[in-house]
């Protein structure tokens, strides 16, 4: 299974998007579903995004990233939040 993290990276930070980071990211959101399927997890992933005030209250020089981890690297019972 796999669970969406979401991160909210400035370029004025990270210019380049593939250096964007949970260190470095202005806002990290981790989606409190798992998925099977990589395609369900990005698209999910954004919709997820889309549906907080993060996403509506984006800045301009603000990009999104969306890295779909396996839930069982994620440290059980720790929250990315």
């Amino acid at each position: 299974m796999l669970t969406a993290i979401i991160l909210v990276c400035s370029l004025a930070v990270t210019p380049d998007l593939r250096e964007c980071s949970r260190d470095n990211a202005t806002n990290v959101l981790q989606v409190p579903e798992e998925f099977s399927l990589p395609a369900q997890c990005f698209m999910r992933g954004q919709a997820f995004l889309a549906e907080t005030s993060i996403g509506r209250e984006m800045a301009t020089d603000e990009r999104v990233k969306v890295v779909c981890t396996p839930t069982h690297k994620l440290t059980a019972g720790r929250r990315i939040i």
